[in-house]
C-alpha cells in the first residue's frame, strides 16, 4: 500500500479554500528550517524562488536551489525541499476548483506545458528582469489574498493566468511556430493523458499511436517538438516513477510491483528499471 504523506486540502484549517499563497522564509521559519517529509499534494504547486540555497527533490529528481528559479509541481507528484539557509520567495498553491471557477481551462495547464505528471522536472531559470515581473505577479496575488476586497479571487484567478503565461513565454520549448504548437497541443495533450491512463498495461509507443489513430513516428516528431523528450521516453518515465514510489513508499515485493506495472515476468521488470535509471530495483530500495 502506497503510504506516502499526502495533503488534500489547499487550507489545512478552511477546507472550503482554493487557493493559497504564502511567503518562503515565512514557511521556512514556521518549520524551524526543517524539511518537511516526501508528500505530495493532491493541488497544483508554485515556487518562486527568489533567492535561496539548497535541494529540491521532485520525484527522486534532485534540483539544486539558488535563485532566480521557478518550480512546478503537479498534483501527485512526489517532492521535498531541503533549505540550507531560508529561501526567500512565494509558494502558491491551488486547486482544479480554482481554476474551474476563474475559467481556467485544465486544458490551459496541460497545453503551457509547465506542469509535468511525471518524468524530469527542473525549474524555471529566468532572468533578474523576469524574476521581477513573475514576483509582482505573485505580490499581488499575496495583497489580494490577504485583503477583503470583493471579487479578490477574481483578481487572484487574473493575475496567476498572467504568472503561468509569463512563464510559458519564457520557456525554450515554446519558440516553435503557431501552426506547429496548435496543431501539435492537441495531440501531446491526449498523449499524456492516455499514457497516464494506460501506462500499466501499454509499454510501447506504437499502440499509443494505434489508439490516436497515427504512425509512431508522427506521434514521436509532435511530442519531442512541444516536450523536449520522445513518447518513448514519456512512456518509460512514466513507469519508472511509478515503480520508484511502490519500491520506497509500500511494502509490496518486487515481483508484486513487476505484475503491478504489467511486466509478465519479474526479470523483465528489472531489465527495465536498471536500463532506465542505472540501478537495479533492489539497489534503488537500499539507497532510497
Amino acid at each position: 500500500m502506497d503510504v506516502v504523506k499526502t495533503y488534500h486540502n489547499v487550507n489545512k484549517a478552511d477546507g472550503s479554500l482554493s487557493f493559497g499563497i504564502s511567503k518562503m522564509e515565512d514557511i521556512h521559519k514556521k518549520r524551524n528550517g526543517l524539511p518537511d517529509e516526501p508528500h505530495r499534494h493532491d493541488y497544483y504547486t508554485i515556487l518562486v524562488v527568489k533567492k535561496g540555497k539548497g535541494v529540491h527533490l521532485v520525484d527522486f529528481k534532485t534540483h539544486p536551489v539558488a535563485g532566480n528559479q521557478v518550480f512546478f509541481i503537479s498534483p501527485g507528484q512526489v517532492h521535498q525541499l531541503k533549505e540550507e539557509t531560508s529561501s526567500f520567495g512565494y509558494s502558491i498553491v491551488f486547486s482544479a476548483q480554482f481554476l474551474a471557477m476563474n475559467h481556467i481551462l485544465v486544458d490551459f495547464i496541460d497545453d503551457i506545458n509547465l506542469f509535468n505528471d511525471f518524468g524530469n522536472t527542473p525549474p524555471l531559470m529566468v532572468s533578474e528582469p523576469e524574476m521581477d515581473r513573475i514576483l509582482s505577479y505573485a505580490s499581488e496575488m499575496e495583497f489580494y489574498y490577504q485583503s477583503h476586497d470583493t471579487y479578490k479571487f477574481d483578481a487572484i484567478g487574473a493575475l496567476l493566468k498572467l504568472l503561468l503565461i509569463a512563464c510559458h513565454n519564457l520557456c525554450s520549448l515554446n519558440q516553435l511556430d503557431s501552426q506547429t504548437m496548435e496543431v501539435g497541443t492537441v495531440l501531446v495533450r491526449n498523449f499524456k493523458q492516455l499514457v497516464n491512463e494506460k501506462f500499466k498495461n501499454w509499454h510501447h509507443a506504437s499502440a499509443y499511436a494505434d489508439a490516436l489513430h497515427i504512425t509512431p513516428d508522427h506521434l514521436n516528431r509532435v511530442v519531442k517538438s512541444l516536450t523536449g523528450k520522445t513518447s518513448k521516453e514519456h512512456i518509460q518515465s512514466r513507469i519508472t516513477i511509478a515503480a520508484k514510489r511502490l519500491l520506497y513508499f509500500s511494502a509490496l515485493s518486487q515481483k508484486e510491483i513487476a505484475f503491478e506495472l504489467g511486466f509478465s515476468e519479474p526479470a523483465n521488470f528489472s531489465a527495465f528499471f536498471k536500463s532506465c535509471t542505472g540501478v537495479s530495483p533492489s539497489k534503488f530500495k537500499e539507497l532510497a
